[in-house]
């Protein structure tokens, strides 16, 4: 479970281009809980993003997850708990790499890079699993540098990549921004998949609002560094796409 409490968020706190990108927020999101996070540009829902995967420190306010207060806790010492998808596809990979490698990398996340995890018959033949969900071919060549495939099969291999060392919470920072539609389309069916499947407690951000009606199990909506609207399950399945769009007019 994610609990904010109070968070508040100023930058260039006491000078003339002072913003105050958070006020004020209290939001508990539960284990296995899929929340989709909508809003104008500006309205915090970056910040608030930022301030769960700590890479930005709240100037108040807590953040625990679980039972443990994670607030001064910077974004490395999280990672034990949270993995997370860029809008870049260029950002989530090591380019020159190859897909193997990467993935190896990925099993080492959380753990002190040693020798421990080796790139062995048993560690290739999970690899090539996980990538065969995909359906794009991509399994059958992983000596292939990652930087030389596209950026919908990078970001697809990213959320794969974010499963192969323990994760609970999943933050997906506009992860379809930057694709074409079809590719879209496999990195959020990829997404869904897993966010089931490890029952991940995830945050979405995206501007896409047929992905915002279509995905997940509750929705916020954020303006001014506040949350105005917070549907869960029941009151987001009855939500018609119509009165969504004109909630920005």
């Amino acid at each position: 479970m994610i609990t904010l409490r109070n968070i508040q968020k100023t930058f260039n706190r006491g000078q003339a281009n002072e913003i105050s990108a958070l006020r004020s927020v209290d939001l508990t999101i539960k284990d296995a809980e899929f929340v989709v996070l909508v809003g104008a540009n500006g309205s915090g829902k970056t910040t608030l993003l930022n301030v769960i995967a700590g890479a930005i420190l709240p100037s108040e306010g807590r953040v625990i997850f679980d039972q443990e207060d994670v607030t001064l806790l910077p974004e490395h010492q999280r990672s034990r708990w949270v993995a997370r998808v860029f809008q870049n596809p260029l950002g989530g990979t090591a380019p020159d790499l190859s897909i193997l490698d990467n993935f190896r990398l990925a099993a080492l996340r959380t753990q002190k890079k040693g020798l421990r995890i080796g790139i062995n018959q048993a560690f290739k033949a999970k690899v090539k699993d996980r990538i065969a969900l995909l359906g794009l071919g991509l399994e059958n060549k992983l000596q292939q540098p990652i930087g030389s495939l596209s950026g919908g099969q990078r970001q697809a291999l990213t959320l794969l990549m974010c499963t192969m060392d323990q994760t609970d919470i999943l933050l997906l920072d506009e992860p379809t921004a930057a694709l074409d539609p079809k590719s879209a389309e496999i990195v959020m069916g990829t997404a869904e998949n897993l966010i089931k499947e490890l029952k991940l407690t995830t945050v979405l951000i995206t501007h896409n609002l047929q992905d915002a009606h279509r995905y997940g199990n509750r929705l916020i909506q954020m303006a001014e560094g506040q949350v105005i609207r917070d549907l869960n399950q029941a009151e987001k399945e009855n939500l018609k796409r119509e009165e969504m769009f004109a909630w920005f007019g």
